[in-house]
């Protein structure tokens, strides 16, 4: 498969993430966490192959982090669920998503790196790079509760929609710069 058709593929998912993402708990079903995560699983993977030729560490920190989001993520479902009956109520709002906010960080983490690969890539628009930084710092609002309940809209939401979602239209429709990633790939990864 070439790298575009990875590109758009890992658009795809991230448009099923769009979709499916629960915007709180009260929406949240055991389907729609089990696609959602199984797409954040996908988007990971093939983020990693696609900024391998950029930086090979980064790229492999970046998936790791998003993945560490979706065991997080993923041990927070099975509770709200009452999977694991013992460490909370099943279906308790308030630690899906106090469970959420904190999967929140290493997911932030994730964007962030992952606009700076693409802020060094030579095959994606560096403004796509940009918008994932300041979605990954909207999503790190969260290291401070209080503050990110008051700023949420603002300076959460809308980075991370605008950031996320250019990233997954670009992907879907253009992809990445077949020539171009194929050219960095043999340069090699700047570790």
């Amino acid at each position: 498969m070439s790298p575009r058709f990875k590109a758009r593929i890992a658009g795809l998912m991230y448009l099923l993430i769009f979709v499916m993402a629960p915007s709180g708990a009260s929406t949240a079903t055991p389907l729609k966490m089990f696609l959602n995560l199984a797409s954040d699983t996908g988007v990971a993977l093939m983020f990693y192959y696609l900024f391998q030729p950029v930086s090979r560490r980064l790229s492999f920190l970046a998936s790791s982090l998003r993945l560490v989001f979706v065991v997080v993520m993923s041990v927070n479902a099975l509770n709200y669920f009452g999977a694991i009956e013992f460490l909370q109520p099943s279906h308790s709002s308030a630690s899906f998503n106090t469970g959420y906010g904190i999967s929140l960080i290493p997911f932030g983490l994730h964007c962030v790196l992952t606009g700076h690969l693409i802020v060094r890539s030579a095959f994606l628009p560096r403004i796509l790079g940009v918008l994932m930084v300041l979605a990954g710092v909207g999503y790190l609002i969260f290291l401070w509760p209080s503050l990110g309940d008051r700023l949420f809209f603002l300076y959460i939401v809308i980075p991370c929609v605008l950031g996320e979602g250019y990233l997954t239209l670009w992907l879907l429709v253009i992809g990445v710069n077949n020539m171009r990633w194929k050219e960095q790939d043999e340069v090699g990864a700047i570790s």
